[in-house]
């Protein structure tokens, strides 16, 4: 139990670093979310190719799973081009605060579909992080002295969250069954894939790039991508998916705090981001606290 546990944690850290990443990158949002899943995609390659265990599992998924782990992918792939368009039209407190607030998705889909228990806290929790997102956004609206949040910025950190709260059920419901490995190289060549198409839709460049994003975008692609979303897939097949949802509550904190001490960022969250980000984590906290505990109390 401790492993998994401990590799969440780490993921949770790795996938902080993320928008710091990206907003020291140059090029546009959609051709560093794309070259993010196709970095990602080849540091996960050799795995592949070295284990025979994972090459014939490749070879033995039955269609429809295949065909699911596609879709996860897909829906990957709209999950980062969301919310890298919305870190360059918003603050990175926002940002990240309303991309993690997808346990208001995934909770109650969870119960529905996974059978995984939500009482009335739960669903008062639900409650308190929609009216947390009314004050964020809202409040932010025209009304935040350093121009940093905007209506769009915000409304696409939420689509986001949407995708990857959608992302987080898909693949608790098929890493039951597919090894991490498997599973992590079909969902992001899909996710690449879908990002390619959509940057030639958008017209936006898939080379020659600022070598120094090359080189970033790489990084990125090995702390957030290799330790942040592949463990955090590797946790997934052995913890519920809102015990993994809740965990990310990590993420806005430690991604705000970088975002400020960043010299070249420096980004101070308005009032109204801490106010409502703050409504919106304790919301989140109550969506997922009892399935938490119930979590652990069968795992001891």
């Amino acid at each position: 139990m401790e492993n998994r546990y401990s590799a969440l944690i780490i993921s949770i850290i790795a996938v902080s670093f993320a928008s710091i990443f990206i907003l020291s990158c140059k090029s546009p949002p959609l051709s560093i979310a794309f070259y993010r899943l196709f970095f990602t995609t080849l540091l996960v390659l050799p795995l592949v190719l070295y284990r025979k265990k994972t090459r014939d599992e490749l070879r033995t998924i039955p269609r429809l799973t295949f065909l699911i782990m596609v879709l996860i992918g897909v829906i990957l792939g709209a999950h980062f081009a969301f919310w890298i368009t919305s870190l360059t039209k918003t603050s990175v407190a926002s940002s990240v605060i309303l991309v993690t607030a997808h346990p208001v998705l995934v909770a109650p889909v969870a119960f529905y579909f996974l059978k995984e228990r939500l009482s009335w806290v739960n669903a008062a929790g639900i409650a308190i992080s929609l009216a947390g997102v009314i004050i964020l956004v809202l409040g932010n609206y025209g009304f935040s002295a350093l121009g940093l949040d905007t209506l769009e910025g915000n409304i696409l950190a939420i689509l986001g969250g949407v995708a990857a709260g959608l992302y987080i059920l898909g693949g608790r419901k098929i890493r039951k069954n597919i090894s991490v490995f498997s599973y992590a190289f079909v969902v992001y060549a899909a996710g690449t894939l879908t990002l390619f198409f959509i940057c030639l839709a958008f017209r936006a460049p898939v080379y020659n790039l600022r070598t120094e994003d090359y080189g970033i975008i790489l990084l990125m692609a090995f702390v957030s991508g290799i330790f942040g979303h592949t463990l955090y897939n590797w946790s997934l097949g052995y913890i519920r998916a809102s015990v993994a949802s809740v965990a990310l509550l990590g993420e806005p904190i430690g991604s705000s705090l970088l975002a400020y001490a960043t010299p070249w960022i420096h980004q101070e969250p308005s009032l109204y981001t801490f106010l409502g980000g703050g409504i919106i984590l304790f919301g989140i906290y109550l969506t997922t606290r009892t399935v938490r505990n119930i979590d652990f109390l069968e795992n001891v």
